[in-house]
């Protein structure tokens, strides 16, 4: 595809700016060597970390497509850089959760580490000024976040995406504790996968050690932070050879 991006910055966030190209249905999405948590209060900058994040969704969302799972992405265009089609996001995140960890233990007062029995699908409504908080199917359908048939469409794709990509992982010795997805819609009015997949967006640990790679080096000041990125990138490297 011949698309080249313009100075035209739409949007910029935590992680990525988006650019307008010569089609209107495609973006231009750049990666950022920012680190943030804690809905933006703890940040930090990290070269290299923009390109592993970058590559690692590409990668990541060429497995969806490939799984029959529509996303918005296009193809990889650099280290830093995608081209995705352009969707309007519906504003709820979808969290996926495995393993007992993070808010859900805080919020409950569950011990941590412990396998679920079946995959626990969480709503969150995307505000960041509210800190993006939990609701349910009811919030989401009553004040117009989504539909009916939207949301359900939106909690089958998720549960799917979480069996492919724990099965993905396991394989590399990598369990897939939880992690957040973000649907979309298209032009033409059709759901998709959007915004990232990544170490940012999941929860990593090693199958052996049980040591995290993934943002939580950030958030619990663990360090190595590049270090655990690039080891889920060579592992996914790894899987395909």
């Amino acid at each position: 595809m011949n698309i080249q991006p313009s100075t035209n910055l739409l949007y910029e966030g935590k992680a990525k700016k988006l650019f307008a190209t010569n089609d209107p249905e495609i973006l231009w999405v750049e990666y950022k060597n920012s680190l943030t948590a804690f809905n933006g209060q703890l940040k930090d900058s990290l070269t290299g970390k923009g390109a592993l994040t970058n590559q690692i969704s590409c990668f990541l969302f060429d497995q969806m497509n490939k799984n029959d799972i529509p996303t918005h992405f296009v193809e990889q265009t650099g280290e830093l850089t995608h081209i995705a089609k352009k969707v309007e996001i519906i504003p709820l995140e979808v969290v996926i959760r495995n393993l007992t960890t993070g808010s859900l233990c805080k919020r409950l007062g569950i011990k941590e580490k412990i396998r679920l029995p079946r995959p626990l699908l969480e709503l969150y409504y995307k505000d960041d000024d509210l800190g993006d908080p939990f609701v349910s199917d009811e919030h989401a359908l009553l004040f117009g976040w989504s539909n009916e048939n939207d949301l359900s469409e939106v909690k089958r794709m998720a549960l799917k995406i979480n069996t492919i990509l724990g099965e993905l992982f396991d394989s590399i010795g990598i369990i897939l504790v939880d992690f957040k997805l973000e649907f979309g819609k298209t032009s033409d009015g059709k759901l998709v996968l959007a915004d990232e997949i990544s170490p940012d967006t999941c929860r990593f640990w090693d199958k052996d050690t049980m040591e995290k790679l993934d943002k939580d080096r950030f958030r619990q000041d663990l360090g190595d932070v590049l270090g655990a990125y690039q080891e889920i990138f060579n592992r996914l490297q790894d899987a395909i050879k």
